[in-house]
């Protein structure tokens, strides 16, 4: 095990991939999409991130549910699927995305030892607060952090300085973790510590910023930290 990451005093999460499941949708409805449930997933997931990265460049921002919504119509479209039942569905389960097996207890973990915990989110707030509520992981976290008041999406620098502002802590005392490449860039230019949270076993992205430490489960901060 890698040698504990000093002087951390919180942790912040992405949600979307990291601590919720954003297959989980989709899954759910694999009685109606069928063989195409994962590959419609993988679709939304990208059109989603790309929608976000395109409107803050673009500085046409809309808030994630529609984002959302506007990257699962691409995927429906492309697998030539027009049922707005069906649709309905697969958006109301994103306010019921499973958490991760490992999420709960990690964040116990850390918080029994002293640390602060919180998430920052692309997402909006009722789609945080559904997700965190149904996945019973409120209790577990100080913050629920959206990107929403700016009206930018990460990996724009404003986005982490939030988490700053909230906890009212210097950039080398969070830990930034991710299971995006791409976020975990952005936080470690931005100047933060970065776990980047690597479940797929994938190769690093070519940026500019390199994590601080690579993790494959959750599981593995608290020793990390010397939690």
């Amino acid at each position: 095990m890698t040698d504990p990451i000093g002087g951390i005093r919180a942790c912040v999460f992405d949600a979307y991939g990291t601590l919720l499941d954003v297959t989980a949708a989709a899954r759910h409805c694999r009685a109606d999409l069928g063989d195409s449930a994962d590959a419609l997933a993988a679709v939304w997931r990208a059109k989603q991130l790309e929608y976000t990265w395109v409107r803050t460049l673009m500085g046409a921002y809309a808030d994630f549910w529609q984002v959302t919504g506007e990257a699962l119509d691409y995927a429906l479209d492309l697998h030539g699927r027009t049922d707005p039942a069906l649709r309905a569905k697969l958006m109301e389960l994103y306010f019921r995305l499973d958490a991760f097996p490992d999420a709960g207890p990690a964040l116990e973990a850390l918080r029994g030892r002293g640390l602060r915990t919180a998430i920052l989110s692309n997402g909006s707030p009722p789609m945080l607060a559904g997700a965190v509520d149904s996945a019973k992981l409120r209790p577990l976290l100080d913050h629920v952090l959206s990107v929403d008041p700016l009206r930018l999406y990460k990996p724009h620098p404003s986005v982490y300085q939030l988490a700053c502002d909230r906890l009212d802590l210097k950039p080398a005392e969070i830990l930034f973790v991710s299971s995006n490449g791409w976020d975990a860039a952005g936080a470690g230019a931005f100047g933060f510590k970065v776990a980047w949270l690597n479940r797929a076993g994938s190769p690093p992205d070519r940026l500019p910023a390199e994590p601080t430490i690579t993790i494959t489960g959750l599981a593995d901060l608290p020793a990390l930290l010397g939690a």
